[in-house]
């Protein structure tokens, strides 16, 4: 039996609104042939998917394991079709992503000594982000930091660094030469906007305002909203004269990975992959460098 993916589009609709009327207009479609093609893709499976009653629609066990799946199915569906398009204007592009901090130049240079006709694009992508770029085909493959959700990705970690405290200019600790986890303690804690799962946040009591990228990081750490953590090679990038950066050695390292959607098979991915791999010491050391230099 194959999955209608059209039929899977409409249960996720409803599975977000769990309403069938604000779903069908969100879809442009009548109540009853919405109502008909869930009906139909419940056949289909062999299971009910949404129960409905006075209290309103819900999903069943079986509707939540769909819904789950259900993301990546329709991005790696969306991606073939992308990706398609691109083939069909004879293009030989590859699109990069990379997070805030990380050089993305000397896998660039070894990758075009392999494939010199292919232009490589590169886009900074966020934490919020980077798995759902990979999977709908935006992006090809991508320098992701952890954590991330990792469904539908193949993840192969290329190298860790350390991470420094982000306080305000003003803070008591602001002008040492480094501080201990255990320094930081009780203090508001800013955190990265990224649905993936993260265990820390939930359990941290200080866990406070959500942030997206660096520059909003530093603008609420200015504004004395909380502290937050970066790569070290993030902080060789971005300033602002109310921010002061203090290494962090205790703290848990920043795990950088490149990642390409599993779907994603192709020769010329590979040898991205190859290539990022063979310049991974190089590019771990550019934010190493850059900081020996600002200290000297």
């Amino acid at each position: 039996m194959d999955l209608d993916l059209r039929k899977v589009r409409y249960f996720v609709a409803v599975a977000d609104k769990l309403h069938f009327g604000r779903a069908a207009e969100e879809l442009h479609i009548a109540q009853p042939v919405l109502s008909r093609q869930i009906r139909a893709l419940e056949h289909d499976l062999g299971t009910p998917l949404l129960t409905r009653d006075s209290h309103g629609v819900a999903l069943t066990d079986a509707g939540r394991q769909l819904l789950d799946d259900a993301g990546p199915l329709l991005a790696t569906a969306h991606a073939v079709r992308r990706r398609v398009t691109v083939a069909a204007r004879g293009s030989r592009r590859l699109m990069v992503g990379f997070r805030a901090g990380i050089a993305v130049t000397p896998a660039i240079r070894e990758f075009a000594t392999r494939h010199p006709d292919v232009l490589v694009d590169v886009q900074r992508i966020e934490a919020d982000d980077q798995a759902a770029m990979l999977l709908d085909g935006r992006i090809d493959v991508a320098y992701v930091r952890l954590p991330i959700d990792e469904a539908g990705l193949r993840v192969t970690p290329l190298y860790a660094e350390p991470r420094v405290a982000v306080l305000p200019a003003g803070h008591p600790l602001a002008g040492k030469e480094q501080i201990t986890e255990a320094d930081l303690a009780g203090e508001p804690l800013l955190w990265p906007a990224d649905p993936s799962p993260q265990p820390t946040r939930r359990a941290h009591p200080n866990a406070g305002y959500l942030v997206r990228g660096v520059d909003e990081t530093l603008e609420h750490v200015a504004a004395g909203r909380g502290i937050s953590f970066l790569a070290r090679s993030a902080t060789v990038f971005y300033s602002h004269p109310e921010v002061s950066f203090v290494p962090v050695p205790d703290l848990a390292p920043d795990q950088v990975c490149l990642a390409v959607a599993e779907s994603r098979t192709s020769p010329v991915v590979d040898d991205f992959f190859s290539a990022a791999h063979t310049t991974a010491e190089i590019t771990a050391e550019c934010g190493n460098y850059e900081m020996w230099q600002l200290g000297n």
